[in-house]
């Protein structure tokens, strides 16, 4: 793909959806199909918003790294840097629409994820020199060797353009909080724009207090920070200024991805240039338009739609 705008790094799979809500997995009766994981999704939703993005990610030698490819593709995302790893399966994870707005996961990705075999042989370097915007996230240090692939990389981005943190904890990636806080710490003092919600960045720099952590996050270097606060929207914080867009309303069919999409509109507004206030305000919208629908990458918004939410 000529001219990327965006690279993302990170986790893929496949998601299933159960097509019962409110029902616990064993009385789930059938599923649906979606591609899935955090990076993936993210680079789905910019590409939706008309930005040029790739995902640098491994799959397995399967039929569902066969699917991955070909979705990316379908939905505008360049598949040119998704590796294989022979050895491995692509992940699968199974969620639980009990309660709808924050879905159980059950991830198969033993003994591990593809994605987290990365080796820095396997890495576009050029692309990580040149590309404007590049997106990593913290389950990306969660093991080796993608720990050290992806500082590696960020060493030699060396904070360039704008080079983006996901928080993205979860914890059943990690051996226990201390582990996690020292690696995603770290990549903290690498980047210049970090999101996440309360509890990431209370793992992140030790407070779940949206404005101390937004302090913690300016002083070590970066220049954006992003703090979501579920019902309480959203914190957005500069050296200079911080503002607190207030939530979208809308009816919960699934939680899962509205961080993604988030994620997704925060490239775009970026690569736009817009002001912190007004990228914060899209990408809750954008958020937002997602946990109202089923699915992760299929249910990204497009513009027109987020601005119309924004015009109610």
């Amino acid at each position: 793909m000529t001219g990327l705008e965006a690279l993302t790094i990170g986790r893929v799979g496949v998601d299933l959806y159960p097509q019962q809500s409110g029902v616990g997995l064993a009385e789930v009766e059938s599923f649906a199909k979606f591609l899935g994981g955090t990076a993936t999704n993210v680079a789905v939703a910019a590409a939706r918003l008309g930005r040029r993005s790739a995902v640098l990610t491994k799959v397995g030698k399967d039929g569902f790294g066969d699917y991955v490819r070909t979705a990316l593709a379908d939905f505008g995302v360049s598949p040119d840097y998704v590796g294989t790893a022979p050895e491995l399966l692509t992940p699968v994870v199974f969620c639980e629409l009990k309660p709808p707005a924050d879905p159980p996961l059950l991830f198969y990705r033993a003994p591990i994820a593809p994605d987290l075999t990365l080796t820095e042989d396997e890495v576009p370097w050029d692309v990580v020199d040149s590309v404007p915007l590049l997106w990593v996230t913290g389950t990306g240090v969660s093991a080796e060797p993608g720990r050290s692939t992806q500082r590696r990389i960020l060493e030699r981005r060396n904070r360039r353009g704008h080079t983006v943190l996901d928080l993205d904890y979860r914890p059943m990636f990690w051996p226990d909080v201390e582990t996690a806080r020292s690696e995603i710490g770290w990549m903290v003092d690498h980047v210049n724009v970090v999101v996440g919600n309360r509890t990431e960045v209370q793992v992140a720099v030790g407070t779940a207090d949206p404005d101390e952590a937004a302090d913690r996050l300016l002083a070590r270097g970066v220049r954006l920070a992003v703090i979501k606060r579920g019902a309480e929207g959203v914190l957005v914080a500069t050296e200079y200024e911080r503002w607190t867009v207030p939530p979208c309303r809308v009816e919960v069919v699934c939680g899962l991805g509205a961080g993604d999409g988030f994620g997704g509109a925060l490239i775009h507004g970026l690569l736009s240039d817009w002001d912190p206030h007004r990228i914060a305000t899209y990408a809750n919208a954008a958020g937002a338009l997602v946990a109202s629908r089923l699915a992760c990458a299929d249910a990204m918004p497009t513009d027109s739609e987020i601005e119309e939410l924004l015009c109610r």
